[in-house]
């Protein structure tokens, strides 16, 4: 039986604008289980990327109740945030985020330097099984500006797995990718949620949101709609494309 890994109540974000408030989240509540294959939907000011910077632990709610694995993250601090992120959470970015002068192994193995688990020969060894695993074997040595725009999401996919983290976060993961790393981008992150690794991505792309098996769709801070696909089957590009006409209309 799968258990919630992430467990929103009654979430608000609140932001004031002039002398009105701004509902950036306006009483969302949802569950995402171990395993989910999530992609979140929705125009510019939606709410969508301000939801993902919630559950991710980079933002804080104005209100609201957040269960992360169990621990309730709402009303933490600071330290324990960036404590909670390294040590549960992984992170994919538009821009990849890489350092640029550090070769694509030692990009990897930041997120154990924060944390300090490894010996060096440890961290060495898994960042490059990591390298491996998204199809980067040869590469290790590589720096960004070395590395193709596919490539260097396939180093942040894997320095998004150094800690073993139980969800990764994905904001519009293809949103600078040609057509063939999209795809090539997206059928790894099947993958990985086939191994049973939690992915919660932010896309605007109905083709890239077929990939996930759950579609949530968000308005003025609302969720309009939460589809999760029948048995276990994808949706097409077309079925997501009326799914998101018919909750926005």
């Amino acid at each position: 039986m799968m258990k919630h890994l992430i467990e929103i109540r009654d979430m608000y974000k609140i932001y004031a604008i002039g002398d009105e408030p701004f509902h950036a989240l306006d009483g969302v509540s949802l569950s995402i289980d171990e395993g989910e294959f999530v992609a979140s939907m929705g125009s510019s000011g939606s709410g969508k990327s301000t939801m993902l910077n919630i559950l991710g632990c980079l933002d804080v709610p104005t209100k609201g109740s957040y269960l992360l694995d169990g621990t309730q993250v709402a009303e933490r601090s600071a330290t324990e945030l960036a404590h909670i992120r390294n040590q549960k959470l992984g992170f994919v970015f538009q821009n990849f985020n890489l350092l640029p002068r550090t070769t694509a192994l030692e990009n990897v193995e930041l997120p154990d330097l924060y944390m300090g688990r490894l010996s060096s020969r440890e961290r060495h060894k898994r960042a490059k099984m990591l390298l491996e695993r998204v199809g980067l074997k040869g590469r290790e040595l590589h720096t960004p500006s070395q590395l193709s725009g596919g490539q260097q999401q396939r180093v942040a996919i894997a320095r998004a797995l150094m800690n073993n983290p139980p969800v990764v976060f994905a904001d519009e993961p293809t949103g600078n990718l040609d057509t063939k790393s999209s795809v090539e981008i997206m059928q790894l992150f099947t993958q990985l949620s086939n191994e049973g690794i939690t992915i919660v991505m932010v896309t605007h792309e109905d083709d890239i949101a077929a990939y996930a098996k759950r579609h949530i769709v968000m308005r003025d801070g609302k969720v309009m709609r939460d589809d999760i696909a029948d048995g276990g089957k994808r949706k097409s590009q077309a079925e997501v494309s009326q799914l998101v006409k018919e909750a926005l209309a």
